[in-house]
């Protein structure tokens, strides 16, 4: 029985990540670039928090990379929160999902060295036939906003220099707890002058508050951390497989709390990025670099 909670976990960590698009379509409506920053100032504060308690404080290695990894949460937090207002839910979130992978094997080949494997390349063609689906078949009732489904693939580059930096520093030393401290605090600071450039105020208002700790405590920093426990005790192969459950649930409660209704061919696309991630969740765990969402090719970063 024990031998499952770490499964337990992994699968709660990527179910609670789905939930970031709904929240914020529930919530009262805020600026997404301002409920980006607030998620991530509550959530590096918490993280902090972790790293300090955990007691082994260990970044590794070099300034560039924290900020390098702190520049790439930024954008990925931005333009999630913007891609999701603007083209739904399930569609932003698949696509942000789907197209991460793609672009943390471009960069690690193109900055680590790192061999582009036909199983990869399989995967990319299957995410972008999606997405071109994505955008020609349209989402809710309509026509999928190409511009939503561009800041979403934004949302998936900045992911992948953030997993790409963050494995980096892990394989020079840095301890999982330290290493996300420091890249999340780092967004944090990066995304602040956000508050003073889009309208803020209803984030001190009771709703607005709420939903910033909800995002920061739960989705970030208690996932995280959940995620992180978990793959200590499992192999990165299953873990990719488990962390499917992230897209499956922000499109089933897009479908269910929301009341988005893809159009067929849009169905057919988000069913072809999710068919990708399949294909890497599958790759033997020699090839962990570009797991789905980039999550498992952190190891143990959570």
């Amino acid at each position: 029985m024990l031998s499952d909670v770490p499964r337990a976990q992994v699968l709660l960590a990527a179910v609670l990540f789905g939930t970031t698009g709904t929240a914020q379509a529930l919530g009262p409506h805020l600026e997404p670039l301002a409920v980006g920053a607030s998620r991530i100032a509550v959530g590096a504060a918490l993280l902090t928090a972790v790293a300090l308690l955990a007691g082994t404080p260990r970044v590794g290695g070099r300034p560039a990379a924290v900020l390098l990894g702190g520049a790439c949460v930024a954008v990925y937090q931005a333009t999630f929160f913007a891609a999701v207002a603007d083209t739904g839910v399930a569609i932003g979130t698949v696509v942000a999902i789907g197209s991460a992978p793609a672009f943390a094997g471009l960069l690690a080949w193109a900055f680590g060295g790192e061999r582009l494997e036909r199983r990869w390349a399989m995967a990319t063609g299957l995410a972008c036939a999606g997405v071109g689906l994505l955008v020609l078949g349209g989402g809710s009732g309509g026509s999928a906003s190409p511009a939503g489904v561009g800041l979403a693939l934004v949302s998936g580059a900045g992911y992948a220099g953030y997993a790409v930096a963050s494995k980096r520093m892990l394989a020079a030393g840095g301890t999982p707890e330290t290493v996300m401290a420091a890249v999340f605090g780092t967004g944090a600071v990066l995304l602040l002058p956000a508050f003073a450039l889009v309208p803020a105020g209803g984030l001190l208002t009771p709703g607005g508050a709420a939903l910033a700790l909800y995002l920061g405590a739960i989705p970030t920093a208690l996932a995280y951390v959940l995620f992180a426990r978990g793959l200590e005790r499992i192999g990165a192969g299953e873990t990719a497989t488990l962390t499917l459950a992230e897209p499956l649930t922000a499109a089933a409660l897009g479908v269910v709390a929301l009341g988005e209704r893809p159009t067929g061919a849009a169905a057919a696309g988000a069913a072809l990025v999710l068919g990708g991630l399949a294909v890497l969740a599958l790759r033997p765990r020699r090839s962990a670099a570009t797991l789905p969402r980039a999550r498992a090719a952190l190891e143990s970063s959570g």
